[in-house]
């Protein structure tokens, strides 16, 4: 056991830390952790590495919570959690060199660095995986009574936490790798630091990787005082970074071009076999962005490199002795490898031997569609951080290199840091999970950030949907047993519902295969069911592990699992299709005809095409399980694409679906009349229409929504109408009230007071073609005042030659123009100003014309352009008109009637 230094630096218990930490970087860090965490420990708020000496105790204000920042490689991971322990059992009652205090637990975002983690932990301390040190994660568990510290994943300890809010059987938790951001420990971090207010002996730790630890102490520490950080140097050895993109294109509107992925792994093949003839013990690493471009780069590889070479595969859906033996590093004896990995590898593995990096620079982000309804995971630029993240894997054990197969220009141009998943992914897991803690949404509760209200709101929709939540997002009991099934709240509501229609073990199959993240050739998830059934999927071992603890799930408590499904079950296709539709009764899809092609109109109102060699086309109906957006023919120029699915009989989506099933009397007023359809709906599919006379309730609606759409061009302006209408609005816009304001949005406004008889004689069926608004707007004159309407706004003038022309008024919404004569020249000798309107407050505005009607010249000042312009138009026109009059003096030229220059 470890001894205990005489101030306190390193303390005793169940864990000698001394020999666990020889040769790891972070040992020199331990004392600074210990005297963060504990209660009387010397923290001076600056926990430096090598300051090791105590002064007079002084506990900081946050004692019990801190955040480790170190580097990958440093044995953060390998040393935090036995110091905890050691921590932990010297505040308990137990004895220090035992350790019966509650147990350390430590999440690890993934499941293979849960077990590598350890495996690791066990290894160094001389105990099996099991003993003193544990592991458990979806599907399998090594931890037994005398586990003192256990690696489990963000959703165990989530689901531990719910069951458990006191989280009673711990002593301590720790968080790794917060620095991704995943939701889950997002949801941990806020959930654990209301834990610490009710059990303050609850130590807590905040790992990460990255410098980003401001945010994270404050979340763990108490208001003006935020939890001690404690550094560690770099673990790094010398890096060397090249640069060498291939001419291939990364991505197109597909997403990763397969050029890029064969140029990726020669670049890999032959990067390793110049290394390997200088140091024959260099493993490579290659970071492909998701589970088909490993592959497609493992393929490519094994055909560059030989048989020499060993090519492995790490990624999530990777059976666990796969993934656990490309991250064990190679035995004596073993042949070189190659892992070619998703970004698993980039932060929460240390993997033995590797020295080479090739980096593709891409990475896969969780995005969600709000518009579409549709989220999923989509091809990025890789972060900074994470291109950072990625080159250290060749460092940790030597000097290493790093090839990043894109330019340094794409480089600077990629984000900082990576979204957060909070930021960009579907919450409705996060949202129940929220609901069950009795925070719904998360308010009040110390989180990261905020949720992003759109996708929360859309989350609790779903809830409330599957009866989840209640209408004020509070966790019902069906909430509360659907969050204890560890799969997408939708999943678990139709495993829990698919068991009584198809029977538990159908159910857990069904609900296994679509829980795995699994893309099926040709989208046809009937296809793959049955090869996952078969064996001959590489992933039926953990499908069939899955649907097992799924069935036990599926079934109460206490109640026994039926010996067969119940009678009159359906067959294997209509089994899945039941099983998707009441999973996601908002992806039920009718086939439609698009003008690109074959097309599915979804229940949430998404179009999607369907790929081109998918057994699927053709079909009437469809339960979906997974859209995504995209381009290309198989889009159907919809801009998505359906990825898994299966047939489905409409009568089983409509019971499916049922929540999303309407009926109403749809009428709408278009072509000047309203009509009227009986519409039978499942979401946004017609199911059926039927003509019928609308009530006068339906008709005013459907007007009301024509003239809120179309204005009031829906009933149509008369010349009369439209008319009056600008002389009461220029008398509006110079007088005021009492005109009344007679603009588009005001007589909207107020349609009942001037509008009324005429709006229920349309609601009544009346075509707009019979009603007219010219008296309905005599109706907004103000009186006595209208009386002077033909004085201060006429609709006809009477010009020096005798005749009356009109004048054409400014729109009701142009606020600045005069009214208009359009008027032969001639006709305007003798008048020797322009006129003025309403009240002299506004002058007539010319567009004098030729005798042929062509435009002259455009004033509102006849004085200045009789005594100016008029004689260069008078020179230029005599000759082109003699036989009409152009006198030299037209203000006073005799005319057969005069008018006053003021009206």
């Amino acid at each position: 056991m470890s001894s205990v230094n005489p101030q306190g630096t390193l303390p005793a218990g169940p864990f000698d830390l001394a020999a666990l930490g020889r040769g790891l970087v972070f040992a020199a860090s331990l004392p600074a952790a210990a005297r963060a965490l504990e209660p009387g420990g010397n923290w001076d708020g600056a926990a430096s590495a090598d300051d090791a000496r105590g002064a007079a105790p002084s506990a900081p204000p946050s004692a019990g919570a801190a955040v480790v920042q170190a580097p990958p490689g440093t044995g953060k991971t390998t040393l935090v959690p036995p110091l905890v322990a050691n921590l932990a059992a010297r505040g308990s009652s137990g004895s220090p060199e035992t350790g019966t205090a509650g147990r350390v637990l430590v999440t690890q975002p993934r499941r293979v660095a849960a077990r590598a983690a350890a495996r690791r932990l066990a290894a160094l301390d001389g105990t099996a995986v099991g003993e003193r040190t544990g592991f458990t994660v979806r599907g399998e568990s090594r931890a037994g009574a005398h586990t003192l510290i256990e690696f489990v994943t963000p959703g165990i300890l989530l689901r531990r936490l719910l069951a458990d809010p006191g989280l009673e059987s711990a002593s301590a938790v720790i968080l790794d790798e917060v620095h991704e951001r995943g939701l889950e420990t997002d949801l941990l971090l806020g959930m654990l630091a209301e834990v610490r207010q009710l059990r303050p002996d609850l130590l807590l730790v905040a790992m990460s990787a990255t410098l980003d630890t401001p945010r994270f102490a404050e979340l763990l520490g108490v208001p003006g005082s935020p939890a001690p950080v404690v550094d560690c140097p770099s673990a790094l050895h010398p890096l060397q970074v090249l640069w060498q993109p291939p001419a291939a294109a990364r991505l197109d509107e597909r997403g990763v071009t397969p050029g890029f992925l064969d140029a990726l792994a020669r670049l890999a093949a032959q990067s390793h076999a110049r290394a390997l003839a200088e140091d024959p013990s260099i493993d490579a690493l290659v970071f492909a962005p998701g589970v088909r471009e490993v592959a497609h780069v493992a393929r490519v590889l094994r055909q560059e490199a030989g048989p020499g070479t060993e090519v492995l595969e790490l990624h999530g859906q990777a059976p666990p002795s796969e993934q656990d033996r490309a991250v064990s590093g190679r035995a004596p004896g073993d042949k070189p490898r190659i892992i070619v990995s998703t970004s698993l590898a980039e932060s929460s593995l240390t993997v033995p031997g590797v020295r080479l990096v090739i980096d593709s620079g891409l990475a896969r982000e969780p995005r969600r569609d709000a518009a579409r309804g549709m989220s999923g995971l989509v091809t990025v630029s890789a972060s900074r951080a994470a291109a950072q993240q990625r080159a250290g894997r060749a460092a940790r054990q030597g000097p290493g290199t790093v090839i990043r197969a894109y330019t340094e220009a794409a480089y600077a141009a990629a984000p900082a840091h990576p979204t957060p998943e909070a930021a960009a992914a579907d919450l409705t897991a996060a949202a129940l999970i929220l609901a069950c803690w009795g925070t719904p949404g998360g308010r009040g509760l110390p989180l990261p950030q905020a949720l992003p209200a759109a996708a929360l709101a859309d989350a609790e929709a779903v809830l409330r949907s599957i009866g989840a939540v209640d209408d004020e997002g509070k966790a019902t009991e069906t909430g509360h047993r659907l969050v204890s099934i560890p799969v997408d709240p939708r999943l678990a509501r139709a495993l829990v519902e698919g068991s009584l229609l198809l029977g538990p073990r159908t159910a857990a199959e069904i609900t296994a295969m679509l829980s795995g993240d699994r893309r099926p050739a040709g989208a046809d998830l009937v296809r793959l069911l049955a090869a996952l059934r078969s064996g001959r999927d590489p992933g039926s071992n953990a499908f069939a592990r899955e649907a097992r603890r799924l069935e036990r799930l599926a079934q109460p408590e206490g109640r026994p699992a039926p010996a067969k499904a119940p009678a009159g079950t359906p067959g294997t296709e209509e089994a899945v299709g039941t099983l998707v539709a009441l999973a996601f009764p908002d992806r039920v899809a009718r086939r439609v005809d698009g003008a690109a092609g074959e097309q599915y109109l979804l229940a949430s109102g998404t179009r999607a095409g369907l790929p081109a060699d998918s057994p699927l086309r053709g079909h009437a109906w469809l339960a979906v399980a997974d859209v995504s957006r995209a381009a290309g023919k198989a889009a159907a120029g919809t801009g998505a694409v359906i990825r898994a699915a299966a047939p489905v009989q409409p009568e089983t989506a409509e019971t499916a679906a049922s929540r999303l099933l309407t009926e109403e009397v749809a009428a709408a007023f278009d072509g000047g009349k309203v009509t009227a359809r009986r519409v039978r709906r499942l979401g946004a599919i017609e199911l059926s229409s039927t003509p019928v006379r609308p009530a006068a309730a339906e008709g005013r609606t459907a007007v009301a929504h024509a003239l809120a759409e179309q204005g009031l061009g829906a009933v149509g302006w008369s010349g009369a109408a439209d008319s009056l209408r600008r002389r009461m609005a220029l008398l509006h816009r110079l007088l005021g009230q009492p005109w009344p304001d007679v603009s588009e949005a005001a007589l909207l406004q107020h349609l009942q007071d001037w509008l009324g008889p005429e709006l229920e004689a349309l609601a009544g069926g009346m075509r707009a073609a019979d009603i007219s608004l010219l008296d309905p707007l005599r109706r907004l004159l103000p009186w006595p005042e209208a009386a002077k309407l033909d004085e201060l706004a006429p609709e006809k003038i009477l010009v020096p030659s005798g005749t009356q022309e009109r004048i054409s008024y400014p729109e009701p919404e142009d606020d600045a123009a005069p009214p208009v004569l359009a008027v032969k020249l001639q006709k305007c000798f003798g008048w020797a100003e322009s006129p003025l309107l309403a009240g002299g407050r506004i002058r007539v505005q010319f567009h004098l014309l030729s005798p042929a009607g062509r435009p002259l010249a455009v004033t509102d000042d006849l004085a200045s352009f009789w005594s100016g312009p008029y004689a260069q138009v008078r020179a230029e026109m005599r000759g082109r008109y003699p036989r009409h009059p152009w006198p030299e003096d037209p203000w006073s030229a005799p005319a057969t009637a005069r008018t006053k220059a003021r009206m």
